[in-house]
């Protein structure tokens, strides 16, 4: 009877503590990590599971989070980079996500770039999924669905938001339009508004501002997407001339001295770097 209450009592503090069971380095690991609150222990311990085949699953991808929370990206991107190799086809979706989110914490934003290609480029051949619609995720406790249309939608705005990060504008723009076409969301709006800005074409973007304003967007009744509209409509406001003053001469974005040093900016090839990567598989990403 004793034995019975004792292994019950195991059980509910694996259950209530959300750690697993048993007593292997990475079980050693998660206890560390979770219920002693030591990160730098769970990280010898993630090691030890890593090195003796224990979950090396869960066990890279969990050492290289806790590492990014304790300010030591560099070490986690090498870490994935040299042992994703003794993970399973199944982890390296999962992997990839993390390295996105360490390459972020670091300003590696030509490597997130190139990243986020990547994963296009696996959604095009289908090999993201498994080659099925939808996926499980988990977030916060939950799982819950997504389709292929809102994860292509998301490594598109990751990557519109990537080449923002460089100061690319207007492959910002494309890869955004492109993404708002598959699945539209406030935030991407808002972003591609901001790119607008950024070039200049302010009727454009207040336009879009005014369309996630009125509720026409996902997520535009969130509190912090009309604080985000807001601002950008300061910002328009502080960067274009009223409409009873567009027409003075001097003050037309459209007058002859723009439109000359415009020109002398433009690149000289029209072709943007995300055409490259999306004109093989536009089928594919339409919706």
């Amino acid at each position: 009877m004793e034995m019975k209450v004792g292994i019950t009592e195991k059980k509910l503090f694996h259950v209530f503590h959300k750690v697993p069971s048993g007593d292997g380095p990475y079980v050693q690991a998660k206890y560390a990590q979770v219920v002693m609150k030591d990160p730098e222990g769970s990280i010898i311990w993630f090691w030890k599971a890593i090195n003796t085949g224990d979950r090396v699953d869960s066990a890279l991808k969990d050492m290289a989070v806790v590492m990014k929370q304790l300010d030591r990206s560099e070490e986690a991107i090498e870490a994935i980079k040299s042992f994703r190799w003794l993970c399973s086809k199944q982890a390296q979706e999962s992997l990839d996500n993390v390295l996105l989110d360490l390459f972020k914490k670091c300003g590696k934003v030509d490597k997130q770039i190139a990243l986020l290609k990547q994963k296009l480029r696996q959604i095009y051949e289908g090999k993201l999924f498994n080659g099925r619609p939808t996926k499980t995720a988990r977030s916060h406790g939950k799982k819950f669905q997504v389709t292929i249309s809102q994860e292509t939608a998301k490594v598109l705005g990751n990557l519109g938001w990537a080449y923002m990060q460089k100061g690319n504008h207007m492959a910002a723009e494309v890869v955004y339009k492109k993404a708002q076409m598959i699945y539209a969301d406030s935030n991407k709006a808002c972003n591609l508004a901001h790119c607008l800005i950024k070039q200049a074409r302010y009727d454009e973007a207040r336009y879009i501002l005014e369309d996630v304003w009125s509720g026409k967007y996902l997520g535009s009744d969130d509190t912090r997407t009309k604080n985000r509209v807001e601002e950008l409509l300061l910002e328009l406001d502080s960067k274009q001339p009223p409409h009873f003053l567009q027409n003075i001469p001097g003050l037309n974005l459209d007058d002859d001295f723009v439109n000359e040093l415009n020109e002398w900016a433009r690149p000289k090839s029209r072709r943007l770097p995300i055409f490259e990567e999306i004109s093989t598989f536009r089928d594919q990403l339409a919706c």
